[in-house]
């Protein structure tokens, strides 16, 4: 597919423009270059229209490539694309080649707009091959305008879900010592782009293993120990005129004035493209007049930016200025067309030019972002020239959009509270939260600035069910405090006690049981809302009641849950209270009760929604029926389909076979919940598990795993303020010989 690179370089136009012009898809095209898909022989004779080549000598290359097909995707490939016209910096690549294979990690510095990405993507693109678990991206904003750059337990969850840990751990030491372990089985390049200082970087670098890190700043990042520099200075003049003549389209030889232009650009690879690309659109100019009205500007990037802003009319200039105000990382047409409210076919034009004009980068067919300087400057010249009403009113128009587009996928998605359908396809949906993510947030920090309720209200709820299928994010519960205060001024006295609930139930997860309560106690005084509501805060309340150690407080949620829910007709709900209704009243010292209360729960219940009555009966029957108990937690296990769960039935299963006597194989059931619970923000199951698997080993005469397992409890409740879970573990420590 090189020959079709070349292609497009020689067009000098961007993706979509090319796409245009010879009659094909923007997102077929993408798939031709980059060797994904072998292009039909009459699409090869129309890129070869629009550069005047005649394809007759590509027919042979083409006939081999399309016999062999398209070249294996890579198992993940998160880079941004390489620049065509990339140039010069043999040296600094060759450099940091070197110590990537020999240190496993480089730090490229200087200052804005001198190309540390550029080289850093260019680098990791040559270097695919070395690394077949694929490349891993990630903007820590560090300088990028309106936006605080992105902390380590946001970069490191983001980069764990990337490698499908969907439930990163809450904390941010385990974080990064689930990051260095799953990247120790790998072999990946991460690209850690805009790093704002070392602080930032320490905890995101992969340690031990065949990984590496390439880490780009405009700072100096000497105090990473064993993460060698690359420093960058400007284009050499010889270089620089490379650049500049690609950009521009042009043979420029001893073109008069080309030295102007250059000093006027500093040697910055960024300037030096918005300068050819000025001229390549007005094929009238000569060198010497671009380097004049560049001479006449104030300084340096006012005037190669203000030059590009000369080939724009009114509209394009507009659309410019506004996407310096938008939140956000990147954004596709839709959200573009909502900033600045345009028909899409007039929107797509002005992107186009913007790209071209090197204002906007295209990273994928349709999806954009602004590099910061230019964003910088798109954001004051705003400030400056959009009126205020009506710069307000398209930042509104944008955040009411995300919400729109978040409520729109999230009835995708299929979820247990959810009284009506899914309607859509939830893969799709699933995939959008993952790509819109980072936006959505930075959308809902603006709606908080901006003091638009709604929005503020209404993302967290759009979000919930994502939420819930990637619990540990670090955005989650300070956007539902937020969204419940949102609600409570907009008089949504419902929609504030659910965003509570949520809250609390965050909270619960992340093992801060008394902050959970708060939360889940405020939400029962929101104000009125239906019997099917209150059951449900009633079980959630029951669960925190139970993991504090106050069984008869618990009980009596559970079983108020049940009546609620037999009130309202919903027999999933009646299942759940029931099981848990049961496990309590076993640890009361009740097994035959909670043997009843196990079966009523099963019989209620189908599919994975009889685990939690299945694993009540399976523990309730451990004593006097072991092999039934067996049987019934081994049903649960094959049913369930969340690794939570399936932890749990593990668990389980080692209790009841240490009651059997089969002490090896109930430690091997305990160590594999363990393994599961490692990715998940599950602190509470993960804590019960723990208790467990040091009784198993106390049982087993294993004292000193015992000893372990129980100072890793005493650890985590004291960090989580959870006296109860922290005197059980002690008391059985001090049990031990």
């Amino acid at each position: 597919m090189a020959q079709l690179a070349r292609i497009k370089e020689l067009s000098g136009l961007s993706l979509r423009a090319l796409a245009r012009d010879s009659g094909l898809s923007s997102s077929s095209l993408s798939r031709y270059l980059t060797g994904r898909l072998v292009p039909p022989w009459d699409a090869v004779v129309a890129l070869c229209r629009v550069v005047g080549r005649d394809p007759r000598p590509l027919r042979a290359v083409w006939a081999e490539a399309n016999k062999a097909g398209a070249a294996p995707a890579p198992r993940r490939n998160d880079l941004p694309a390489d620049l065509f016209d990339f140039t010069g910096r043999d040296a600094e690549a060759a450099q940091v080649e070197e110590l990537l294979r020999t240190a496993g990690a480089v730090v490229i510095d200087g200052m804005g707009g001198v190309g540390k990405t550029s080289l850093a993507v260019h680098v990791a693109h040559r270097l695919a091959p070395a690394y077949p678990d694929g490349g891993l991206y990630v903007d820590l904003q560090g300088f990028t305008p309106g936006q605080e750059p992105l902390e380590p337990p946001a970069a490191l969850g983001r980069l764990l879900i990337a490698l499908d840990v969907t439930h990163p751990p809450p904390g941010a030491a385990e974080r990064s010592a689930l990051w260095r372990s799953e990247l120790s089985r790998r072999r990946a390049l991460v690209v850690l782009d805009n790093a704002v200082d070392a602080e930032q970087v320490r905890p995101l670098l992969p340690g031990a293993g065949k990984s590496a890190v390439l880490i780009t700043s405009r700072h100096r990042l000497v105090s990473l120990d064993g993460v060698p520099p690359v420093s960058l200075a400007p284009l050499a003049d010889g270089d620089a005129a490379s650049l500049f003549g690609r950009a521009a389209g042009l043979a420029l030889g001893d073109a008069v004035g080309v030295d102007q232009v250059l000093q006027q650009c500093g040697g910055l690879p960024l300037a030096l493209r918005m300068a050819g690309a000025r001229l390549r659109h007005r094929p009238g100019w000569t060198v010497a007049v671009l380097a004049e009205r560049l001479r006449d500007s104030a300084g340096r990037f006012d005037a190669v930016f203000g030059m590009s802003l000369q080939q724009l009319d009114a509209v394009q200039r507009r659309v410019f200025r506004l996407l310096g105000m938008l939140p956000g990382a990147d954004f596709d047409a839709v959200t573009a067309g909502a900033l600045v409210d345009l028909a899409p076919g007039r929107l797509e034009a002005v992107l186009d030019e913007l790209v071209d004009a090197h204002l906007v980068q295209e990273l994928a067919p349709g999806r954009y972002r602004m590099h910061d300087l230019i964003r910088q400057y798109a954001s004051a010249l705003a400030a400056d020239e959009e009126p205020s009403p009506q710069a307000e009113a398209a930042v509104q128009r944008v955040l009411r959009h995300y919400l729109a587009q978040a409520v729109t996928h999230d009835r995708a998605l299929p979820s247990p509270q959810r009284r009506e359908p899914s309607a859509g396809d939830p893969a799709r949906a699933m995939e959008w939260f993952d790509l819109e993510y980072v936006n959505l947030v930075a959308a809902f920090d603006a709606a908080v600035r901006l003091g638009l309720d709604e929005v503020v209200a209404g993302l967290p709820q759009a979000m919930r069910v994502w939420f819930f299928r990637h619990r540990g994010t670090d955005d989650q519960a300070r956007m539902l405090e937020a969204g419940a205060a949102a609600a409570a001024r907009l008089g949504r006295d419902q929609e504030r006690a659910a965003l509570l609930a949520d809250l609390g139930y965050a909270r619960a997860a992340a093992g801060r049981l008394t902050e959970a309560l708060a939360a889940y106690e405020l939400a029962e005084q929101a104000g009125p809302s239906g019997d099917d509501v209150a059951a449900a805060l009633a079980l959630r309340i029951g669960f925190v009641r139970r993991d504090l150690g106050d069984l008869e407080a618990a009980q009596a949620h559970f079983r108020r849950a049940r009546e609620l829910f037999e009130k309202v007709g919903n027999t999933a709900g009646q299942s759940q209270a029931l099981a848990f209704e049961g496990w309590v009243t076993l640890h009361l010292g009740r097994p035959g009760e909670a043997v009843e209360l196990a079966r009523a729960s099963v019989a209620r219940a189908a599919g994975p929604a009889r685990v939690a009555g299945l694993v009540t009966l399976g523990l309730a029957l451990a004593p006097d029926d072991p092999a039934e108990s067996l049987r019934t937690l081994r049903e649960a296990l094959q049913v369930s389909e969340l690794p939570h769960n399936q932890a749990w039935c593990h668990n389980a299963l080692g209790i009841a076979l240490r009651i059997t006597g089969s002490y090896d194989e109930a430690i091997e059931h305990h160590r594999r919940a363990t393994e599961l619970l490692e990715p998940l923000a599950e602190v509470q199951l993960e804590i019960d598990v723990l208790h467990s698997y040091a009784e198993t080993c106390r049982v087993a005469g294993r004292d000193d795993e015992a000893l372990v397992l129980l100072d890793r409890v005493i650890a985590l409740a004291r960090a989580l303020g959870r006296p109860h879970d922290e005197e059980v573990a002690r008391a059985a420590r001090d049990a031990l010989p």
